[in-house]
């Protein structure tokens, strides 16, 4: 399989704060904004694998600045790293000021979807190959993610984490 780049990934959902998604401070809930994350991130790692995808895991969610009613949000999502058969999704969530448009971050996630075939069996994907600065870090921060994630899960011996050991050796 030919890799891809993240930018043939990149799904951008951009929709209002409605008076029924938000919270009794007026703010959207984070279970809606966590909603809004695994549709796009579904869109991306589909668009990435051109195959059936399902959601593995939320590796992280930061819910750094409240979205108050009537905000326009957009979430942004492209496959950071590709796997065998699971893709890293990260996730950009920005809010834009009322008054100037002036686009800010206000939230971030990291989802992890694996491809399937008909029959939920999974498939393999193409690897990705990242172009500019911050979806080489991404792609980079990906493995030791993962690491840590079979490392706690008890299916990799820590002594066989390298990427994560490098970064305390």
């Amino acid at each position: 399989m030919t890799p891809k780049h993240p930018i043939d990934s990149l799904t951008i959902l951009t929709d209002l704060v409605l008076p029924s998604e938000t919270n009794p401070l007026n703010n959207l809930f984070g279970g809606e904004l966590l909603a809004r994350m695994d549709r796009a991130a579904s869109i991306s790692a589909r668009r990435h694998s051109r195959r059936i995808t399902v959601t593995a895991s939320v590796n992280h969610v930061a819910f750094n600045r409240s979205i108050p009613l009537g905000s326009v949000v957009t979430v942004e999502a492209k496959v950071s790293r590709a796997f065998r058969t699971s893709m890293e999704i990260f996730l950009d969530v920005w809010i834009e000021d009322r008054e100037s448009g002036i686009r800010s971050k206000a939230n971030e996630a990291i989802y992890t979807f694996v491809a399937v075939d008909e029959t939920g069996n999974p498939v393999e994907v193409p690897q990705i190959d990242p172009q500019t600065e911050e979806e080489k870090s991404r792609y980079d921060a990906a493995l030791r993610r993962k690491q840590l994630s079979l490392v706690l899960a008890g299916k990799m011996n820590p002594h066989d984490a390298t990427e994560l050991k490098a970064l305390f050796l």
